[in-house]
């Protein structure tokens, strides 16, 4: 049964026809493809010999080429197949060259186009097919065509294809009196798309521009003008004071030029040496404990996760691992919930000497103190270092008494004797009625 299939699949093939039918500006032209089978299956060796004439030639021949009787009939056939329809002219062509099939020969139509193929098909019944080896074809026959068709040279085949082009593009682009409004539509859709088109290339001079001098930004906002600024400066290490009249009429005022001038000769390297000391400056004032612990940087970065040092010290030690803390620096929470008039970095100092000593606890084996023992060492060495706040604290419980024995006796310092109230000595009156 499967010979049987393969001898009748294999008789189809040998006895199938394949032309090719090709359209250009001076007429139609119609081609028979030789070896029809191999062409099929071997596509690779057809693309290879499309770009020599001598063996194209022994794949495709002429059958019948009819040439177009005036520009005007080129023009209308070349319409109705960019439509999709049958010109009369290629129907007419085609039923006196192209051979009809049989039960023995079958006749295949290649062509360019799927839409003209089923017009074709559904006029004159042949089968069309625009796949497989048949685009190599067509465009070996563009490529050859003027060798291909007796007395038809490259001059006359680029003259054809001129006019013909002229002409049907000047009919589609026909000019309306009646749609002026057109160009305005046309501006103002070209006017949004420029506007969207400066905005992205300007972003993007902003963002590259601003690795070198980020300083810019902030001084020139508008686009236009950053752009003809980053231009003039380039690299800012240049600039001096000889470029600051130019400067000045690009910019059109001079404090903005001269704010340019001195961001250019500012460093960010020694603005960020500044910052940081301030930083570990505020940190020793406000969490001297926190800084010292985990360092002034961490310690900053914990305070912003947190919103502030309050909320910090409300979280428990859980909730450090969510805000980027190390595990190491659970054992911290205790020290952000002391807080007190005068900072002091004693607890910070105790909590990382065990943090320390932990470590080399899993090293060594040594077993570090335990956390409450540090802790009373800690406020000992806090009520060792602050004798003089007992003595402000004694001053001012000496002050308070003074003044409040001031508003109960004599301007000129003579006591009084103190007058018990009323009210106590009514309750004594009447417990001695009683008795």
């Amino acid at each position: 049964m499967e010979s049987w299939r393969w001898s009748q699949k294999q008789f189809w093939v040998e006895s199938a026809q394949m032309f090719v039918l090709f359209e250009h500006a001076a007429g139609y032209a119609l081609f028979r493809v030789k070896e029809f089978e191999e062409t099929g299956m071997l596509l690779p060796q057809v693309e290879e010999s499309v770009t020599d004439i001598s063996r194209f030639n022994s794949i495709v021949k002429l059958v019948g080429f009819s040439p177009f009787k005036t520009a005007l009939k080129a023009l209308e056939n070349l319409n109705s197949i960019s439509e999709g329809i049958l010109p009369e002219d290629l129907q007419l062509f085609l039923e006196t060259f192209l051979p009809k099939s049989s039960k023995k020969s079958k006749v295949i139509l290649g062509v360019s186009e799927p839409k003209i193929g089923a017009s074709i098909t559904e006029s004159i019944g042949v089968t069309c097919q625009h796949v497989g080896a048949i685009p190599e074809i067509i465009r070996g026959i563009r490529q050859h065509f003027p060798k291909l068709i007796k007395g038809f040279t490259a001059q006359s085949s680029s003259t054809a294809q001129l006019g013909l082009g002229h002409s049907y593009s000047r009919a589609k682009v026909k000019f309306n009196v009646n749609r002026v409004d057109n160009m305005i539509i046309q501006s103002i859709a070209l006017l949004d798309q420029l506007d969207k088109d400066i905005n992205t290339f300007s972003m993007r001079i902003r963002e590259w521009y601003s690795y070198h001098f980020p300083e810019l930004v902030k001084i020139v906002p508008e686009n236009y003008l950053f752009a003809k600024v980053a231009r003039f400066v380039k690299n800012r290490k240049e600039l001096n004071e000889e470029k600051l009249e130019e400067l000045e009429e690009i910019v059109m005022d001079s404090g903005k030029a001269q704010a340019i001038l001195d961001a250019s000769r500012s460093s960010m390297a020694d603005y960020r040496k500044e910052l940081s000391g301030y930083l570990a400056t505020k940190m020793q004032d406000v969490a001297p404990n926190l800084a010292t612990l985990i360092g002034d940087q961490v310690g900053a970065r914990l305070i912003a996760h947190a919103g502030s040092l309050t909320n910090l010290a409300k979280y428990p030690a859980s909730t450090v691992q969510i805000l980027g803390a190390e595990k190491a620096l659970f054992s911290c929470y205790f020290l952000y919930l002391k807080f007190s008039d005068e900072p002091t970095k004693v607890f910070g100092e105790k909590l990382r000497q065990q943090v320390e000593d932990r470590l080399k606890f899993y090293e060594t084996g040594d077993i570090p103190a335990k956390n409450i023992d540090v802790m009373k060492e800690a406020l000992e060495e806090i009520a060792l270092t602050s004798p003089k706040k007992k003595k402000k604290n004694k001053k001012r419980k000496r002050e308070e008494e003074s003044d409040l024995s001031i508003a109960n006796g004599d301007v000129n310092g003579e006591e009084k004797e103190i007058i018990p109230p009323p009210k106590k000595k009514k309750k004594k009156n009447k417990k001695e009625k009683d008795e």
